[in-house]
């Protein structure tokens, strides 16, 4: 019982500095709503802008980084021959997979009929004669044409704005299809997340973000597949305990990593969202309610 009083004190606290339910929600409906007129007005032609992170899933963390996702509208990443000729070649360039010779979760991107944009264009190399787009040349290219002051940080180019927060930008490619190896992941969510948000993420497909594996025969060239957006959808389908509880573990990691060097953090961020989806999906605790908030702490 003790424990119990103590979780609801620790609930009403992180709400008070994360935010209520309704103050959460207040977030994401002003960005959802953002970022959906945006969209409406885009050219097919024009670059379509993302915000992901934790900004997006309704956090305000003072040191809290902008994490864009921009990529390039009329261009679209297949699996196979057969969604390509679903769309229409006067109006999208099409982008194949070649993961035969990648580890898992990582593919070759390469164009069929060698058609892109310049940029994309501008950033290919052959292998095994098909004319494959380079991550690694992507990746440059566009911090080259991203804010004066950049770097490239993993897969993204990264800039900091007034000493305070850093903005990064990740440069990538869309697809409307969700990976056939990660098909397996919908028989696993008997429980959680419910139907509807299981079948709104395979609608939404993923994303190819620019940073292969530094095992792979193309470390250079290959794309990592990438489900923040379906990692978006899964954190709004979480109840509110379930949320603090998430945001809980991030204050636990930054003062773990407190004082660390960068090579010295062990933990991140990526991994304490991968640990609540799992206990969450797996149902450790029966009621994730207020009065089991560090009980649920404990288990992630």
């Amino acid at each position: 019982m003790a424990l119990q009083t103590v979780s609801e004190s620790v609930y009403v606290g992180l709400c008070l500095n994360i935010g209520t339910p309704q103050l959460v929600a207040f977030r994401r409906d002003v960005r959802d709503i953002r970022e959906s007129l945006d969209h409406k007005v885009t050219r097919n032609d024009e670059l379509v802008k993302m915000l992901s992170g934790s900004r997006r899933e309704g956090f305000r963390f003072i040191d809290s980084d902008f994490d864009y996702m921009i990529w390039i509208n009329d261009h679209r990443v297949f699996w196979d021959f057969s969604q390509a000729t679903l769309y229409n070649t006067h109006r999208y360039k099409r982008i194949l997979c070649d993961s035969s010779e990648s580890p898992p979760g990582f593919t070759l991107l390469w164009l069929p009929l060698e058609e892109a944009a310049r940029l994309v264009l501008s950033s290919c190399v052959r292998i095994n004669g098909a004319l494959c787009i380079s991550s690694a040349m992507y990746r440059g290219n566009t911090c080259t044409l991203a804010q004066l002051g950049s770097t490239v940080h993993g897969p993204c180019s990264s800039k900091r704005h007034l000493d305070i927060l850093d903005y990064d930008h990740a440069h990538c490619f869309v697809s409307d299809f969700w990976p056939p190896s990660a098909s397996s992941w919908t028989n696993r969510c008997h429980s959680w997340p419910p139907p509807h948000v299981v079948d709104d993420i395979i609608r939404s497909g993923c994303h190819f973000v620019a940073i292969g594996h530094k095992l792979g025969k193309h470390q250079e060239n290959e794309w990592r597949i990438s489900f923040s957006q379906a990692e978006q959808k899964l954190v709004y389908a979480m109840n509110h305990t379930q949320f603090l509880t998430y945001g809980l573990l991030k204050y636990f990691v930054k003062e773990f990593n407190h004082g660390k060097r960068e090579e010295e953090k062990l933990l991140c961020s990526y991994h304490i969202k991968t640990a609540i989806f799992w206990a969450i999906q797996q149902n450790t605790i029966a009621h994730w309610c207020p009065q089991n908030l560090l009980a649920g702490f404990w288990v992630c």
